[in-house]
């Protein structure tokens, strides 16, 4: 048996956001960032001190075949994610994708397959399960204590684009991929709410809108003129899903004054689970005679699951990049041989690419659309994950 080195050794395809956000994981998890790729060589070397790697690699595929990197972190355009995964799963690689993992299903469900027959440890950054609010919501909500869910119910609201002068890569669909408010964003969302809550998305009604039709061009040499919006701003969504409990979802990219206002409310009978991610610190529970604030601290939750996941006292918030850090630990335990709980795959890729593809056939036809299930799910209409492959050949 092939021993694993310690420290694991990362590479990290991607100088940008999230690569940062990645880097900074692997230290916190206690990896060593042996490698950096970029788009050139140069761009890995100008990255290197930023994202405290120890050398720049040739291009990503060097770097993905280098004998010093056993886990591969992927943050590159969506376009580019599912050759970067198939390089990554054939040379025996664990790979961490950003999401989405493909910009087609069925390249996700061939990227699912591929990495099941490999063996390889895989994973998508889904890392809003990693609040501790979010796992003691999670635990609460399996115990029952809000009886049968009947209504699921949130948003997701950023304002990073509300300038028709911003743009970035995400707006081009050549780059980002057919969707771009709700495959960026809103596929979080429902990631979380099928997590938390145990429910499947089964069929949906969808609408897209753009606030610009044109924004500024994007690139370095790119002229100071503008292009038109291929892409939507946000989204509406209304579902159904597999335990009779009904939902819809606002998603947006231009809500002035929302930076990353991720929100959720889960109501049963008996109570109603709430969380907001830009204020990570807590769970709201409402019920028939009360409603209350449950801090989330490592002194303050009550259950095992929320438990694991905090580890400061209440009152000192964990944030985005804590959560993230505790995703890129549970992978690389996962790369040791452990089972964490809860930890997203190439599976759950799939699953929002399922998701996001009926999101856009449904707005394009007005139409309520099934969404396929994953590998043994299925959807009413009985179409798989598995059967993507074949469907779209």
């Amino acid at each position: 048996m092939t021993s694993i080195p310690q420290p694991l050794r990362s590479g990290i395809i991607g100088t940008g956001f999230m690569g940062s956000v990645h880097a900074a994981a692997v230290r916190a998890a206690g990896g060593t960032v042996t490698r950096v790729a970029s788009r050139s060589h140069a761009g890995a070397v100008r990255a290197l001190a930023r994202l405290g790697g120890a050398a720049a690699a040739e291009s990503p595929k060097a770097l993905i075949e280098s004998d010093d990197v056993d886990v591969v972190h992927i943050c590159t355009p969506n376009a580019t994610h599912a050759e970067l995964a198939k390089l990554a799963i054939a040379a025996g690689k664990a790979v961490i994708c950003e999401k989405p993992l493909a910009t087609t299903a069925k390249d996700a469900a061939g990227l699912h397959a591929e990495a099941n027959r490999a063996g390889v440890v895989n994973a998508v950054p889904f890392v809003y399960r990693f609040y501790p609010a979010v796992r003691e919501a999670r635990a609460r909500l399996q115990a029952g204590e809000a009886g049968p869910l009947w209504l699921l119910h949130g948003s997701y609201l950023q304002d990073w684009l509300a300038d028709a002068g911003t743009s970035n890569w995400r707006v081009d669909p050549a780059l980002g991929g057919g969707s771009r408010a709700f495959g960026d964003i809103g596929v979080h969302w429902c990631d979380l709410m099928e997590f938390v809550t145990g429910h499947r998305i089964e069929r949906l009604v969808a609408q897209t809108a753009r606030a610009f039709t044109e924004r500024a061009q994007t690139g370095r040499d790119a002229p100071r003129t503008k292009a038109a919006v291929g892409t939507e701003d946000g989204a509406t969504v209304m579902f159904e899903t597999s335990q009779g409990a009904v939902g819809s979802l606002l998603v947006s990219q231009v809500s002035p004054g929302r930076k990353n206002r991720l929100w959720f409310s889960f109501e049963g009978p008996d109570a109603t689970f709430s969380f907001n991610q830009e204020k990570p610190d807590s769970l709201w529970v409402g019920g028939n005679t009360f409603s209350r604030t449950i801090s989330s601290g490592s002194d303050s939750l009550s259950t095992v699951q929320g438990k694991r996941y905090a580890f400061l006292p209440s009152g000192h918030p964990q944030g985005y990049q804590d959560s993230f850090n505790a995703f890129v630990a549970d992978v690389y335990a996962a790369v040791r041989g452990d089972a964490p709980d809860g930890l997203p795959d190439f599976r759950d890729g799939l699953r929002a690419a399922l998701i996001t593809e009926a999101v856009l056939e449904s707005a394009a036809t007005g139409r309520w659309v099934d969404v396929p299930g994953t590998d043994h799910e299925t959807s009413p209409s009985g179409a798989s994950g598995a059967a993507i492959l074949e469907r779209n050949s």
